[in-house]
């Protein structure tokens, strides 16, 4: 199955984004997933950059079969956006224990 993970990303660096993510992507791949890098670095063009990131993930939803939700989630308004286009469209979702 392919698989995105949706995580809080807003005043983290990328290299906290990749950590925080590290051990699912070992544990959804030693199950045979494939897991979509959702991290984008490419520069923004001018305008609202959360907005535009999160159209970069709805566009790679539309490549994956399951959306995997890292804790807190419902307390971001992208992640809450993304679950509910994952919902709408039929995505198999899963969430991530806190710790």
């Amino acid at each position: 199955m392919k698989v995105m993970i949706s995580q809080p990303m807003r005043g983290k660096t990328e290299k906290q984004i990749r950590d925080e993510r590290k051990d699912l992507i070992k544990q959804l791949e030693s199950e045979g997933h494939e897991v979509i890098d959702t991290i984008f670095t490419d520069k923004t063009p001018e305008g609202d950059t959360a907005l535009y990131y999160l159209s970069k993930s709805i566009e790679a939803m539309s490549k994956v079969d399951a959306v995997v939700f890292m804790p807190g989630w419902n307390l971001t308004r992208g992640c809450a956006i993304e679950h509910q286009v994952a919902q709408l469209y039929g995505k198999y979702v899963k969430f991530v224990e806190g710790k």
